[in-house]
């Protein structure tokens, strides 16, 4: 069964449509068939990507249309747990196991019984933890902290990781044993510089998304802003640009936007990066470096200026059609962002919002 039956338990969740979250190009389009392949099944699955690319609603997706949509989808940020705590975390303490434990209290692991449980940033637990979660994969038995009888547990393993695992195992950080048990099935989240395309579906949902919680219509970022965007690195993928559509939605610059995407100038003077791990051309790093640096002159003089192009020009001492040709050519708008102006509201119809919508603080 493709996902496309399961578009209106896709809205509840409180997650962005799927045409807009798997976009169009093929590396997306690559990950929603695999989705979509083992969501009905129990076999183990690692998401791996970088952070902000969407691997927690992979995660929620694969639970929501899988078999165990019924019982819970238990996360557990691995990296968020004391490492003292971790194993009462997941997998609980009988009552008098130590000192405070005035009860019994069951673990992660045991509130997924018959759901799904999610090891988020699963890197990031010792060899001690995995040994444990590896008997429960084996054999589905753990035992309590404190406890001796062990205990029977029927459940659906996801994990994320941002790193790579199998660099850790050859580290001595992660279990190689235990990597083969959690990716059975083994998901790849492209970055989102990978998936340019997919750009302007995505700026528009999140301008209007953020345009019904603020109450507020912004107006149409400029050809020149999106170009920018589509030319930017996105260090921080999705989440990044979900901060960055919000910031605009709310404060109405575009000038704030654009200088976000600008590159700081380094303290110690212009920098390039360079390869060498092969041959270099000097002729080509060269005319890299010149090129950074006049990004960051043209930039400075710009803002200096208050975006006034005619003005920088002169500032620069060169043409004003040089101006232009040089802000195309290292990738900065043509057209001067908008100023920041004072947020209006939209009509009082346009304020009748779902209450989901209005409680959705982030997609990514």
């Amino acid at each position: 069964m493709t996902l496309d039956h399961h578009v209106e338990s896709a809205a509840s969740l409180n997650l962005p449509p799927l045409e807009i979250f798997f976009g169009k190009t093929a590396a997306m389009q690559a990950v929603r068939n695999k989705l979509e392949r083992v969501a009905e099944t129990d076999v183990p699955v690692l998401i791996q990507g970088e952070s902000g690319t969407g691997k927690e609603i992979c995660v929620r997706l694969l639970h929501a249309f899988s078999l165990r949509s019924r019982g819970s989808l238990v996360k557990v940020s691995c990296p968020a747990i004391p490492h003292t705590l971790l194993e009462t975390e997941l997998f609980g303490y009988e009552k008098g196991a130590f000192t405070g434990a005035m009860s019994t209290k069951l673990g992660r692991v045991e509130q997924s019984h018959h759901g799904t449980l999610f090891l988020d940033e699963v890197g990031s637990l010792d060899l001690g933890v995995q040994s444990k979660l590896l008997q429960v994969l084996q054999d589905g038995t753990f035992v309590r902290v404190g406890g001796h009888e062990p205990r029977n547990i029927v459940t659906r393993l996801v994990s994320a990781s941002n790193t790579d695992l199998r660099s850790q195992v050859e580290d001595g950080t992660f279990r190689l044993d235990f990597l083969f048990r959690i990716n059975a099935v083994t998901i790849n989240l492209p970055p989102l510089r990978q998936r340019i395309a997919d750009l302007p579906i995505l700026i528009d949902y999140f301008i209007d998304h953020y345009a019904k919680i603020f109450h507020n219509a912004p107006e149409l970022l400029s050809k020149s802003a999106v170009r920018l965007m589509q030319n930017y690195h996105w260090p921080g993928n999705i989440r990044q640009l979900e901060n960055l559509i919000r910031s605009y939605v709310l404060i109405g610059s575009e000038e704030a936007l654009v200088a976000e995407l600008m590159p700081e100038t380094p303290r110690g003077g212009i920098t390039t990066d360079i390869d060498l791990s092969e041959p270099i051309s000097l002729k080509n790093i060269t005319k890299k470096a010149t090129q950074d640096l006049e990004r960051q002159i043209i930039l400075k003089v710009l803002q200096e200026n208050s975006w006034n192009r005619q003005k920088t020009a002169k500032w620069l001492q060169i043409s004003y059609r040089s101006l232009l040709y040089k802000l195309s050519e290292v990738g900065m708008p043509e057209v001067p962002p908008r100023p920041l102006r004072i947020p209006h509201l939209v009509k009082k119809e346009e304020r009748t919002v779902k209450t989901a919508l209005s409680s959705r603080t982030r997609i990514y």
